[in-house]
């Protein structure tokens, strides 16, 4: 999946697995671990000055359970790893990404050495600029960014994204690496602007997602979710709740419960989002964007727009920087 210069460097057995294939079979905690705890720390391995950096899996140890005091993606070159987050397990494979958060506990098992794969150290400031380019629409993978800033428990603990077959991912990804490997200059700006780009690729590989503990909420959830994203124009709540065959009041109290907006609302903020980047991005009269989104009455589409963004639709489409 990856250029085969970039993999070859990165495959390169380190002083560390040097210790481990000399009879070596645990960890040394001086390197990762703060003291007493078993919390790896971000001090002990990226550099301070730093928001993001990569380091090659070290393979042919277990890893015992620890949380981290920061976001780790692990991207799965080649090969693949046995991961435990909390009590889930999680086996990745050649070209699929996985993002733990801080919270989360993790357990690793012993990699062999055609098992390639990168983990990114990255410090919860890193994701301010991909949480203003994905904007605020309702999503599991916005939820999760946001629960890494705020730093606390979050329902989403880990995200696991088997997108080894999505190209555009594939190119994002290994571009992240190559320029974090090479210390391209203004690598903090590409890098951000390019994990923006990668998660607003992810946002449209919801199928391919795995979140967390699969619990039935949480599937249901992203059923409700992924119909919004599909259907925003004429999707109905009768309709949804019977294709997954449930309750409709017992559907529109979990939907309320686990994302605290209503259907009708979630639905509204999926509409207005896709207004506004119309408004962007093409030269579609307001009329002609109120109805693709949804909204046959173009005063309502009006004044909800106005209630959500403080100016009208040809305002917007005026101020905005992205204007063709």
């Amino acid at each position: 999946m990856i250029n085969e210069k970039l993999l070859e460097q990165i495959k390169q057995i380190t002083p560390e697995e040097r210790t481990f294939l000399e009879g070596g079979t645990q960890i040394d905690r001086e390197i990762y671990l703060e003291e007493s705890e078993s919390v790896v720390d971000s001090k002990k391995i990226m550099n301070s000055s730093k928001l993001i950096q990569i380091r090659p899996h070290a393979r042919f140890v277990h890893y015992p359970k620890h949380t981290h005091n920061f976001i780790e993606a692990v991207y799965m070159c080649a090969g693949e790893t046995r991961h435990i987050v909390n009590g889930d397990e999680v086996v990745l494979k050649e070209g699929e990404l996985l993002f733990i958060n801080q919270n989360a506990v993790q357990e690793i098992f012993p990699a062999r050495e055609e098992d390639i794969a990168v983990n990114f150290i990255i410090l919860p400031e890193f994701f301010n600029v991909t949480l203003q380019l994905i904007g605020e629409e309702e999503n599991l993978i916005r939820d999760f960014i946001v629960g890494c800033l705020q730093g606390h428990d979050s329902s989403i603990e880990y995200l696991h994204f088997k997108i080894a077959e999505v190209l555009p991912i594939q190119n994002l990804m290994e571009n992240l690496i190559w320029t974090i490997w090479n210390n391209q200059q203004n690598k903090r700006s590409i890098n951000q602007v390019t994990m923006a780009l990668l998660f607003l690729q992810l946002i449209n590989q919801t199928d391919k997602l795995f979140a967390g503990k699969n619990s039935r909420d949480q599937d249901v959830m992203f059923a409700v979710l992924r119909y919004i994203e599909e259907n925003y124009k004429n999707g109905r709540f009768d309709d949804l709740a019977e294709s997954l065959s449930y309750d409709i009041y017992w559907l529109s109290r979990m939907v309320k419960k686990q994302t605290g907006k209503t259907f009708t609302e979630l639905l509204q903020v999926k509409r207005l989002s896709q207004a506004t980047f119309l408004l962007r991005t093409t030269k579609l009269t307001v009329a002609d964007i109120g109805n693709l989104v949804g909204y046959d009455n173009l005063s309502y589409f009006h004044k909800i727009f106005k209630e959500r963004y403080g100016m009208s639709p040809k305002n917007y489409r005026d101020t905005t920087k992205f204007k063709i």
